[in-house]
């Protein structure tokens, strides 16, 4: 039994933000009935895949939910949908508010029907800004809060996104708090609310507690940024015959190093002094340090390093990451029999639990799954089921 055993999230949420934030909830052992459209979530066709409609990034984002096709333009699947949200404990979606209010099913509709759901919207921008009704996309987010001009300062000067849906992972982790927040607030006072959680104001907070820096003040002290992570060599350090990563962080960590390789007279050096003195020469030292790590091959340091208590780690490939012995120590990976996909590889909850212990509930569900059991479950009577489908108002389907 997880923490959230017992609580029913309806998902209108499709791509990652969203799917990934109730995936969350669905492994604390919440009731996830992800409602899809009848073209299905556009991230069920992002492969590779071996059956169409349950691509790889699908099955990562959408574990252990059921999943019900509702055409919430049609008024009898608009009426459907208020059906499952009377005993619903929150919804969550992640388009543009605007396009909720067109459904008929902003925030006044569904608390009418229901007081206590938490109204829960993962969207671009605040609704009293006038980016309000704009789209968006990680890549507009994360260049909207700067880390694209982070990375040119950090590399050759050329701005680039981080190669990974970073604002929607990220942002998505904030939906579970809120969403988290709103249930506790729920269960103490019956008391339902709206939440908005919008990706530009979240991502301009989670870059700028780095990297605001000096203009935290006014008169701002400085033009902003963190040196130490804005150096150009801040990298995997190249090795004789690879690469490793290190961090040499504190002064006894700087001592031990330069004991380790036998230049004790650079401890003297005025540049390695302190940690505010460092930081001032950071990119020259990031740059020394380079060149006295091409000396050894990449073993050598890591046996030298773990002998001196200094942090290091391998720098894996997407495929080395798989055979990493601590992954493999703590069961991270497992391998599971999908009834559509057949074996797929499977990722852990990373926390660890003395008693509710969050895991996996299922698979990912194949489009419109468990549509006739969640309206079943709901009330709705076979014949009404039937007719739903005569009207198109809902999809049914089973798994291919």
């Amino acid at each position: 039994m997880g923490p959230l055993s017992g609580t029913t999230i309806l998902d209108l949420t499709s791509v990652l933000m969203g799917p990934y934030a109730t995936q969350i909830l669905a492994d604390m052992g919440a009731n996830v009935i992800k409602v899809e459209s009848p073209e299905g979530d556009i991230v069920r066709q992002i492969g590779p895949g071996r059956t169409p409609g349950m691509g790889g990034m699908f099955l990562n984002v959408n574990r252990g939910k059921r999943s019900i096709v509702i055409d919430l333009k049609h008024p009898e699947g608009r009426n459907a949908l208020l059906h499952l949200a009377r005993e619903a404990n929150a919804v969550v979606y992640n388009v543009r508010p605007q396009a909720m209010a067109r459904l008929g099913l902003g925030y006044e509709e569904l608390a009418a029907i229901n007081p206590a759901i938490v109204y829960v919207g993962v969207f671009g921008y605040g609704q009293s800004g006038p980016y309000a009704s704009k789209p968006a996309y990680d890549d507009l987010i994360q260049g909207a809060s700067a880390v694209p001009t982070l990375t040119a300062a950090a590399g050759d000067g050329t701005p680039r996104y981080v190669p990974i849906t970073m604002a929607d992972r990220i942002v998505g982790l904030m939906a579970v708090n809120a969403i988290l927040g709103g249930l506790m607030h729920q269960q103490r006072t019956g008391q339902g609310q709206r939440i908005d959680v919008p990706m530009f104001e979240s991502m301009a907070e989670f870059v700028l507690i780095d990297h605001l820096g000096g203009l935290t003040y006014d008169p701002p002290l400085d033009g902003g940024g963190y040196s130490r992570l804005l150096s150009r060599h801040r990298r995997p350090y190249q090795t004789r015959d690879g690469h490793i990563c290190a961090l040499i962080y504190n002064d006894k960590q700087w001592r031990s190093f330069f004991e380790s390789i036998g230049r004790p007279e650079l401890l003297n050096d005025p540049r390695f002094a302190s940690h505010a003195a460092r930081l001032k020469r950071i990119d020259e030292i990031y740059e020394e340090v380079g060149h006295i790590f091409l000396e050894r091959t990449t073993a050598e340091w890591r046996d030298l390093l773990e002998r001196a208590d200094i942090p290091v780690m391998p720098m894996h490939t997407l495929e080395t990451i798989l055979d990493d012995p601590h992954l493999d120590a703590v069961g991270f990976f497992r391998t599971v029999e999908h009834p559509v996909e057949g074996q797929i590889r499977q990722m852990r909850v990373p926390s660890t639990w003395s008693v509710t212990q969050p895991e996996a509930r299922g698979p990912a569900p194949a489009l419109g799954e468990h549509g006739r059991d969640i309206l079943a479950d709901a009330g709705f009577s076979i014949n009404e089921i039937d007719r739903l489908v005569q009207q198109k108002a809902v999809h049914l389907a089973t798994r291919p």
